[in-house]
């Protein structure tokens, strides 16, 4: 954790907000990184960056990315419901035929919800977007063919400080996005590996892509 995340110059619900954070338990399956969060959302805020790692389940598996962003308002705006609120990024390479399924994005926002129950998230207020991007390669690129991309943008309000649960149930939403199975078990301790240009001091968070 950055040290203005951990300062005390921080509210205490943010603070013990940061640490079940830091104490979630995630899929080994899965890297991740503290980067930089954005400034202008909140008086404090921690992200977090995801991506599936294909050394532990075979180079032959779809790939994900994803971001996890941590807000606190002490004020509660209205919008929000509350002092904190997450928003949160996925994106995986999809099979041609799954991207051109019509209830592809049903079924993504659907997995969202399932793994918050699953991890026992209590939060309020979701909302988001599912979005099914389809191309196909030419001159140059011919040679790429079709293509098929799911990427989900959502947020919600947590409704207690231990946001634990939100960033296992964010964390599995990826594994699915990538073709894993539910886990049942080997989940391990989450541990923010910093990157060189990461700070909790809130700046602009890195545009989500994939290559």
């Amino acid at each position: 954790m950055s040290d203005s995340v951990a300062g005390s110059s921080n509210p205490p619900a943010f603070t013990r907000a940061v640490a079940a954070l830091q104490a979630a338990k995630t899929r080994p399956e899965l890297t991740i990184t503290e980067i930089p969060a954005p400034g202008s959302l909140a008086p404090s805020a921690i992200a977090l960056a995801a991506d599936v790692t294909p050394a532990r389940h075979g180079i032959d598996s779809p790939l994900g990315t994803g971001r996890f962003i941590l807000l606190h308002d002490p004020s509660a705006p209205e919008a929000w419901g509350g002092e904190f609120r997450v928003v949160c990024f996925a994106q995986s390479p999809l099979d041609t035929d799954m991207g051109i399924d019509p209830f592809m994005a049903e079924v993504a926002w659907s997995w969202l919800v399932d793994a918050l129950a699953t991890s026992g998230a209590q939060y309020h207020s979701a909302s988001g977007t599912a979005t099914k991007i389809l191309s196909t390669g030419f001159g140059e690129l011919d040679v790429q063919g079709d293509g098929a991309v799911i990427e989900l943008r959502a947020s919600w309000t947590p409704t207690t400080s231990e946001i634990g649960p939100h960033v296992e149930g964010w964390s599995e939403l990826l594994c699915m996005l990538a073709g894993l199975p539910p886990a049942v078990e080997g989940v391990s301790q989450l541990s923010l590996h910093k990157g060189a240009a990461s700070s909790g001091a809130v700046r602009n968070a890195p545009t989500p892509s994939r290559s």
